[in-house]
């Protein structure tokens, strides 16, 4: 395998990896005539291929667009040829950091390939974190957005949205207990 996809599959980019080679740090790794680097096939980790569909939406009045959410992706996974082991299916605002099935997929560390639909639905933010330590998993985004103000716009609405959401239903909460409150007070 060549330099370049070992360094992509590790986590690290090129230019690490190429220090690596230079070091003599990753065995069984040697270079071509063409100044092709390769790296062995015993570097390579032998872990089984496991592939997770992750699919969200941020409430659940959601629920159909969560299903269809997952279809589309399966679809993608079918026409590349990707055996589908585990379809996560979850309900969590991407902001929330207490998600249990995505958390679930990154303590197991068992899955080699995460794919979801758009970078979004993993998470709205700290995306690179999340690629960074999953270093032995290959995480497809596919619909991944090409132009970065865009991108930045989608995560301030996204922002103003959740924080939108979280204020309001903090106030629907006050009324329930202010209510809770007044019944006893009756009783």
């Amino acid at each position: 395998m060549k330099l370049s996809k070992w360094a992509q599959k590790q986590g690290i980019c090129y230019r690490t990896a190429w220090n690596l080679f230079v070091s003599g740090k990753i065995p069984n790794s040697y270079k071509l005539e063409s100044g092709t680097i390769i790296v062995g096939e015993s570097t390579i980790s032998n872990k089984t291929e496991h592939n997770v569909v992750y699919a969200r939406v941020s409430s659940s009045e959601n629920k159909s667009n969560l299903e269809t959410q997952a279809k589309r992706v399966s679809d993608f996974c079918s026409a590349k040829g990707w055996i589908i082991h585990e379809t996560i299916k979850e309900c969590a605002s991407g902001l929330n950091d207490k998600r249990p099935k995505l958390e679930k997929i990154l303590k197991q560390r068992k899955a080699t390939r995460l794919i979801v639909e758009h970078k979004d639905r993993l998470t709205r933010f700290g995306f690179n974190y999340i690629k960074t330590l999953m270093n032995d998993c290959e995480i497809v985004v596919i619909n991944e957005s090409l132009d970065v103000k865009e991108d930045l716009m989608q995560d301030f609405v996204s922002l103003v949205t959740s924080f939108c959401a979280r204020l309001y239903g903090n106030r629907r909460s006050k009324r329930k207990t202010e209510k809770l409150i007044q019944e006893l007070k009756n009783d």
